[in-house]
């Protein structure tokens, strides 16, 4: 007889009632599983342990003597890539999807847990485990709300599944390393995106309308390598809103506590990272951090055109002037943010360079959010490569 697992026993917690984690919950959906038995070890914001979950999973944790380790985690190789036949309406060019699709297709997995919206609301997450290329086509195009990807754990045991692919975003992906053991697969493969500043549904409605012209009609956003936010809208057009001309004083509060208190953007314990921060405009940046990542990406290398990534420039002042900006809410008159994003985009940080800008920004802005907002958690939450990090930098006194 089969003794009954431990998290087996446990009770996932009722919708809405208060969370381990309290108001730094990301909403990752492990607790709304019997997996929440293992929550106070596996939740990124209650025990953050990167150094110790890469070691297990990649075989090294990062080397202290590399910078690239220190910003982009533990890889084996870096390129800027697309897909030579884009998927029609996918957000970039596909690549993501493509690759889900081809797993299903070779059997090498039995389900992928993907996100799909709710037929009432094209921005509302819907988790689901895709066993079809149709279920994962379906949930093409971020979904930039906090979403629970780990709420489907529970349904793929009493499933059976054995061979899973489970596409997520770094808070995520540590809580599902944590738990790895427990699953009882035969083989996990982990297909993340980079990940910054996401809000609740009410928080993306609120950046919607303070920001597009048309938010209504937006199908998807995304903050660029030229420093401007690109819309998508229903009838194909392009709406392009400069960074610098953003309302940050209406809009500091709206992204989630959990995203201000993280240090993961690259989603350091996937096998393969699928972004753009990191390649040049068009393209996109392909990180594959362990053996299983490059297994992963040779499923769709032919379809690829692929290019070595590069970088220009030099980011440190515009990170150290960006510091007081974001903290003091400053907003520029639209005309000068476009003629700011016009000088930037010529003379600025590209490539890497400027995926360590991005890193960089959100970096020292979240340690004074914490150092701020939750000074106890300080010294156990800020991994060691972003301390190393937020050192370059002058930051307002407490």
């Amino acid at each position: 007889m089969t003794a009954t697992a431990p998290h087996q026993k446990a009770r996932a917690l009722k919708p809405g009632s208060p969370r381990p984690a309290k108001a730094l919950c990301s909403e990752c959906g492990l607790c709304d599983t019997y997996y929440i038995h293992y929550v106070k070890e596996a939740c990124a914001f209650l025990n953050q342990q990167i150094a110790d979950l890469e070691a297990k999973t990649h075989g090294r944790s990062r080397n202290v003597e590399s910078e690239d380790d220190w910003y982009f985690g533990v890889h084996q190789e870096m390129m800027a890539a697309r897909k030579q036949e884009p998927i029609p309406g996918a957000q970039w060019t596909g690549i993501v999807s493509s690759l889900a699709c081809e797993m299903l297709t070779q059997n090498l997995v039995e389900g992928v847990v993907c996100v799909q919206n709710t037929p009432e609301d094209r921005f509302q997450p819907q988790v689901v485990i895709a066993r079809t290329p149709e279920e994962v086509l379906a949930a093409k195009v971020n979904k930039p709300t906090l979403s629970p990807n780990l709420s489907v754990l529970e349904a793929v045991e009493q499933a059976g599944l054995k061979r899973l692919l489970v596409i997520g975003v770094g808070c995520q992906i540590q809580a599902l390393r944590a738990v790895e053991k427990q699953l009882g697969l035969e083989k996990l493969y982990v297909l993340g995106t980079p990940c910054v500043d996401n809000v609740t549904r009410a928080g993306l409605q609120k950046f919607l309308e303070t920001t597009s012209r048309s938010p209504e009609t937006v199908v998807h956003y995304e903050f660029m390598q030229d420093f401007r936010v690109h819309f998508k809208h229903e009838d194909g057009s392009t709406e392009l809103v400069p960074f610098f001309g953003l309302k940050t004083n209406q809009l500091k509060d709206v992204f989630a506590p959990s995203c201000m208190s993280c240090f993961d953007y690259v989603n350091s314990l996937a096998d393969l990272v699928v972004g753009y921060m990191g390649a040049p405009f068009g393209w996109q940046w392909i990180v594959v951090r362990n053996q299983t990542g490059q297994e992963m990406l040779n499923l769709v290398r032919d379809q690829l055109d692929v290019q070595p990534v590069h970088s220009q420039g030099d980011r440190r002042q515009a990170v150290q002037q960006s510091i007081p900006a974001y903290d003091q809410g400053v907003t520029l008159p639209m005309w000068a943010a476009k003629l700011m994003g016009v000088v930037i985009e010529k003379i600025g940080p590209k490539g890497l360079e400027y995926a360590r800008f991005s890193i960089d920004s959100h970096f020292t802005r979240n340690y004074l959010y914490l150092r701020r907002q939750y000074p106890e958690k300080l010294e156990a939450q800020v991994p060691e490569y972003a301390k190393r990090i937020v050192a370059q930098y002058k930051l307002p006194p407490t």
